[in-house]
Parts: C-alpha cells; structure tokens; sequence
C-alpha cells in the first residue's frame, strides 16, 4: 500500500489497527471504542522505537466522525431519561485520550485534534497539513499522526492509523 505524503515529511512508520479485533480496554474510557483505538494503533506505532534525548513527539489526531460511540451513548441516555455516565464527560474531550499516551509513551510535544471542515479538504491531508507546520515550525522533531473513524450508525468496521513522521527537506537524506 503506498501512502502519499507531503515531500517536506518522512514516514518513519506506518500502522493499522486491524478490523477483526477489539483494541484493548483503556482504564477510564467507557462505551466507545473511539479512545481504545486510538491508544492502541499510538502504540503500534510507537511501542519498540528507540529512546532519544530531548526528542519532542507531537500528537494530532483527526477524525471525520468524531467519538460516534460515545455521542450514541449520551444521545441515549438524554433521550430515554437515563443519566448521562461521569466518564462519558470526561472522555468526550479527544484531548484526553492523546493525555493518556502521552503519558503512556513519555511524549511531551504539541496536542492537536481536528474534526471536519465542511467543503475543506480531506481530514487525512489537514492532519498531514499540521503535522508538516509542527514539524517546519520547530514546535516538534516528530509527529504522530492518528486517523480514526466510527461509523456513527454501527453498520461499519471502525478503523484506525497512525503514521509516525519526521521532516526533512527534499533533496537531502532523511534521518
């Protein structure tokens, strides 16, 4: 599989969650398996790599559909009369998920989380977009791309990448 990436970027690895296993359960993330995927494919990607002083990992993580699992639950819950659960607040920010592998993985670059822009470009190429910015700007010396997707009617596969990216400039060698 080839995957197109801006020319400034090096693709340092790339990974799949596969589709016919649940990811494993995240302490405090419930319901959804927005968050576990979103843990796991980080942690295909970033488990085994080698340890490098002072190197700052950022995160962006981008998604079409958003945490469906966890807007089902809570649409339910506010429709049927039910109470809403605690946690549902809590991971209903995507912040919280990249927090915990951050945590997980001794990160300490930027966070971004982008959802769709209606008419704009595709969701994959504005996260290639930031992850390109945090990369020329300095900001980070390594960028963890994260793609996930819930079908918000549960008749699809969730899927999930990530892709670990580092810059170079064209024409010279990439690290």
């Amino acid at each position: 599989m080839t995957i197109t990436i801006p020319s400034t970027l090096h693709l340092l690895r790339h990974e799949r969650w596969p589709t016919a296993a649940e990811p494993p359960a995240v302490p405090g993330f419930i319901v959804s398996s927005f968050n576990p995927l979103v843990a796991a494919v980080a942690g295909l990607c970033l488990d085994g790599r080698p340890e490098e002083p002072h190197r700052r990992t950022g995160l962006v993580l981008a998604s079409e559909s958003g945490d469906a699992g966890t807007a089902r639950e809570v649409a339910d819950a506010v429709a049927t009369g039910r109470r809403v659960a605690p946690l549902l607040f809590f991971q209903s920010n995507p912040n919280a998920v990249l927090g915990h592998v951050a945590a997980r993985h001794r990160l300490d670059g930027p966070i971004v989380c982008l959802g769709p822009l209606p008419g704009g470009r595709s969701i994959r190429d504005r996260a290639l977009a930031e992850a390109e910015l945090l990369l020329l700007d300095g900001d980070a010396d390594e960028v963890l791309v994260v793609l996930v997707e819930q079908d918000p009617d549960s008749t699809a596969e969730d899927t999930a990448e990530a892709l670990l990216l580092r810059g170079h400039l064209p024409g010279k060698e990439a690290p």
